[in-house]
């Protein structure tokens, strides 16, 4: 929080000061005589469109045991827990302990969401064709949800199937996402001149660097009984009358941990002049995040383990605006 108020201290500054400035270009005086502005204008961008997020989903577990049942008959594989109250079903024997973090997630974080953003900046003084912005992003929150979350070939020692390789799956979840990029961005407008011309296009690019906060929830379900006898585990929920671990998953996303990392910023645009000092702006933005964390949590938001990861989240956001030049 202590960044956020920081940042946006210096973006308030950059707004008033052009107020003192009474909105007045200083110019000079060349050899021959001639008045010439060096260009230096204070920028506004407003923009809003959608962004579609990609990355590699990755187990952050840590060491952690299951148990399971095999069946003979189909190779069907299930908890130990699932039938702890009952006893063994028949036709079932305990296949033994398997690390559950050495498995897969099943499936790569693939959402598309809306998005909006602005910037305060300004044009480089007698380099115009640069300007220099710093941008505040929001990635409305997504989900992702799978059930199972990780399935794979696993390992197992200590029971019927000791030394095997079965396939299993294990344990449900319930996530949802929503990021924040504060950003200090470079353009370079592919123009000649002072003032960019009016009614025709000029292209852009763009690049900077900036600090993303993604707000992450977790909700996680034993779906398969195989969580609950852990005794760790036990102290993010109860254990009800059959067996079954019920995690606290809690509602209030405060009581989760933010995601904090760098992000790398990339940008191609084209904008079109409507006056001297307003234009279109049509912008594909990229923002690249390393890692952003999953964490289960208690229902006092004081104990946090993390779960699993968005490892090189790439964000491509398509964007329509208006970018003032004063």
């Amino acid at each position: 929080m202590k960044v956020r108020n920081t940042v946006f201290s210096l973006l308030l500054m950059l707004s008033v000061a052009p107020a003192f400035a009474g909105w007045e270009y200083d110019g000079y005086y060349v050899d021959d005589g001639v008045y010439t502005e060096d260009g230096l204008r204070f920028v506004i961008n407003v923009r809003g469109g959608f962004s579609f997020g990609d990355a590699k989903m990755k187990n952050e577990i840590g060491s952690l045991y299951g148990y399971y049942y095999v069946n003979d008959d189909n190779g069907d594989v299930i908890s130990w827990i699932g039938y702890d109250n009952a006893g063994s079903p028949s036709g079932y024997t305990f296949a033994g302990y398997g690390d559950l973090s050495k498995l897969p997630i099943r499936k790569r974080f693939d959402k598309s969401v809306f998005t909006a953003g602005f910037s305060l900046g300004f044009t480089v003084p007698n380099h115009t064709q640069w300007r220099v912005e710093a941008g505040y992003d929001h990635i409305a929150e997504t989900d992702y949800n799978q059930m199972p979350l990780i399935e794979g070939n696993l390992s197992v020692t200590g029971g019927g199937l000791d030394n095997a390789v079965i396939h299993v799956g294990s344990m449900g979840v319930k996530s949802t996402i929503a990021t924040d990029v504060i950003s200090i961005m470079g353009f370079y407008d592919f123009f000649n001149g002072t003032y960019k011309p009016i009614n025709k296009i000029v292209p852009y690019v763009g690049f900077g660097m900036g600090y993303a906060i993604s707000k992450t929830t977790l909700h996680l379900f034993d779906i398969y009984g195989d969580l609950s006898t852990d005794t760790d585990l036990q102290k993010y929920g109860t254990v009800d009358s059959e067996g079954i671990l019920q995690f606290d998953n809690p509602t209030d996303a405060s009581l989760y941990p933010d995601s904090t990392d760098i992000a790398l910023l990339g940008a191609l645009g084209l904008s079109y002049g409507i006056t001297p000092y307003a234009f279109l702006d049509f912008q594909a933005r990229l923002i690249y995040i390393p890692k952003i964390m999953w964490n289960i949590s208690d229902s006092t938001g004081s104990l946090h383990r993390e779960w699993f990861s968005a490892e090189n989240m790439l964000y491509t956001n398509l964007l329509v605006g208006v970018r003032f030049e004063f």
